[in-house]
């Protein structure tokens, strides 16, 4: 298959456009605001302080997004806020920035998460490769629009680090990363930082500092790809290190791009001696940075003012949500005294992206690329043997989530080692889409991604039959209670209201849990109380016990306590490689070729609802 097979270079590369450069001058000569001066932006003299405005604008966890199109669904992306995704989105934003501030008085960063998430970042690691020869086309989008840097997230190491390396040949800024070691050297394997030279249009240059900063938790989560050949530090003990190299090497303003969340938390517990989101330790620990472009976490932080410890001076975070959804725009204002520039005040703010149109030029530029893609997604990976649909899947057992569950425990059990896997495997998934349909015959990459409709991410934890029982409960609590055996319409039966769902349980807090070597067993007695449906619980024919161990197969967002289910935010992590379900799916298809229900769904139900011992009947 050929796609853009134009070298790197002659891609008709663009200027970030849509703005008249006569108009960007203007304003670059027109921002600064001359304290005590003529108003023209002449440089200090006599001794009088002069002010200086930068703008710093950044992105993060782009994943791929390079247009405002979701491929699953063949149409442009919308969400029930309405967002819009993308990187021609992000340069309109970009072009008005400038426009108002000066292109010269302005600066672009990222922070993480580039080159994985989408169908079009998978067609290019996957289905034709980057090459010296092949652009990817995130590169293409962000040497167009003019990135000055960006961090490393994690997920750009999760098709290898040739492939990083390829992708960071074709950026026209630095990949930025002082806490990623090389094992064979001990130095970075990356550019620690960057000073970038700001120009007012008189007076003194401004060196501009942005250090990038990755997660740790990649030792963990693309293990596979970087063990033994690279090191992941901390990013307070790294920052420590290099935030005053980087005022040493002149820095005026210090600007951190950190892959990692605000809020401190880390999903592999104390697995690592670093936490994975550490963005607010780095602003309170390490002296001397003014602002934090945030990442990892995928959440809109406008604006949170930190405190550092040592200097009492207050450091500014933002994040701007993900996907191009949101451009963060840091305001700063600069006091010139004495011979040096120094940071007088700092602001944010987060501007969305579905206030404006797409870059056109961006659009254009990508255009054969999408293509391609497009017709890769509604093309045939494989076939199925027989129709599955998860219509019925919220009230019986289906094909369709059984699928889902074999592919999730497979995944998780390959990965296990010493006594871990030995250990049973079971997986949960719940009926997302219950229009999601699998035909019979040829299947597409947008039929199996129509089963998994989020974007979570895989992994497995110890759980003991105490808790598998309980964690089953929980899920129960999804059904009406019956007064006896009988047919019941399924709106009958489904979206029980709860204390914590007053407006009825959704589809997608109701799990069904199943085995992969044996299968898990159960029945769900409506007639009983919320707490104690689950009967006949059993494993390979035999009856769960309390201290029975297994491994179970969970997306990110149960594991982190979404829904709320017990057991799961403690429980060991024995899996987390940050693979996406969605991907996971079509990955097996497009290896396998074949779908057949015989591999992973049983002749026999393996949970029903019951009343008593009676199964029920249910109608949709």
């Amino acid at each position: 298959m050929g796609i853009s097979n134009r070298a790197r270079g002659t891609r008709g590369r663009v200027a970030a456009g849509g703005v008249a450069m006569a108009t960007a001058l203007l304003a670059g000569l027109a921002t600064p605001a001359m304290a005590g001066g003529n108003g023209h932006g002449h440089g200090p003299s006599h001794g009088q302080v002069r002010d200086y405005h930068l703008t710093v604008m950044g992105t993060t966890d782009l994943h791929g997004s390079a247009l405002n199109w979701d491929y699953f669904k063949n149409a442009e992306y919308d969400d029930s806020a309405h967002n819009d995704v993308g990187l021609a989105k992000v340069s309109t934003l970009v072009d008005q920035v400038r426009a108002e501030k000066g292109k010269r008085n302005t600066l672009l960063v990222d922070a993480g998460d580039t080159i994985q998430g989408t169908s079009l970042a998978y067609y290019y690691a996957k289905i034709q490769p980057i090459s010296r020869t092949v652009e990817h086309p995130m590169a293409a989008a962000m040497n167009a629009i003019g990135y000055d840097a960006a961090a490393v997230g994690n997920h750009e190491f999760n098709y290898g680090i040739p492939y990083l390396r390829t992708f960071e040949k074709q950026l026209d800024f630095p990949l930025l990363a002082a806490n990623a070691l090389d094992d064979g050297t001990g130095k970075p394997a990356f550019k620690p930082y960057v000073i970038k030279t700001v120009r007012p249009a008189h007076g003194k240059p401004i060196k501009v500092g942005i250090l990038g900063l990755t997660n740790p938790g990649i030792a963990i989560w693309d293990k596979a790809n970087v063990e033994g050949k690279l090191s992941f530090g901390g990013l307070v003990e790294q920052a420590k290190s290099y935030v005053p190299q980087m005022k040493r090497a002149g820095a005026d303003v210090v600007l951190v791009a950190a892959h990692s969340g605000a809020d401190t938390s880390s999903s592999y517990g104390d697995t690592l001696p670093f936490p994975e989101n550490a963005a607010t330790l780095v602003a309170q620990q390490v002296p001397n940075i003014d602002a934090i472009l945030v990442g990892h976490a995928h959440q809109e932080i406008a604006k949170r003012v930190v405190t550092n410890t040592a200097t009492g001076k207050p450091v500014v975070l933002s994040e701007p949500l993900r996907w191009g959804e949101r451009l963060t725009v840091f305001d700063f204002d600069l006091n010139f005294s004495r011979g040096h520039w120094s940071v007088a005040s700092v602001d944010s703010k987060v501007l969305n992206s579905n206030t404006v149109a797409e870059n056109p030029k961006i659009v254009k530029l990508l255009a054969a690329d999408q293509k391609k893609v497009v017709e890769y997604v509604n093309g045939v990976i494989g076939t199925s043997t027989q129709a599955m649909s998860a219509a019925t899947a919220r009230y019986e057992d289906t094909a369709a989530l059984d699928f889902i569950n074999y592919v999730q425990a497979e995944a998780v059990k390959a990965d296990l080692t010493g006594a871990d896997a030995d250990l049973p495997v079971l997986s949960i998934a719940a009926p997302f889409n219950k229009d999601a349909a699998i035909p019979a015959g040829d299947v597409s990459v947008r039929d199996i991604a129509g089963l998994y409709i989020y974007d979570n991410t895989l992994l497995g934890i110890k759980l003991t039959g105490a808790q598998v029982k309980a964690y089953l409960e929980k899920s129960a609590e999804y059904f009406k209670p019956v007064a006896g055996p009988g047919t019941y319409p399924a709106d009958q039966l489904t979206n029980a209201v709860t204390p914590t769902a007053p407006s009825g349980t959704p589809d997608y807090n109701y799990d069904v849990m199943g085995g992969l070597d044996q299968p898990l067993t159960y029945d769900i007695d409506l007639t009983k109380a919320v707490g104690s449906r689950i009967t006949g619980l059993a494993y390979g024919g035999a009856p769960v016990t309390d201290d029975q161990v297994f491994v179970v197969a969970i997306n990110n967002y149960r594991q982190s306590g979404g829904g709320n289910f017990p057991g799961v935010v403690g429980a060991p992590v024995v899996y987390n490689r940050q693979l996406e379900i969605r991907q996971l799916l079509i990955d097996w298809v497009t290896a396998h070729q074949t779908v057949d229900p015989a591999l992973f769904s049983a002749t026999n139900p393996d949970w029903q609802l019951t009343a008593g011992a009676t199964p029920l009947t249910v109608t949709p």
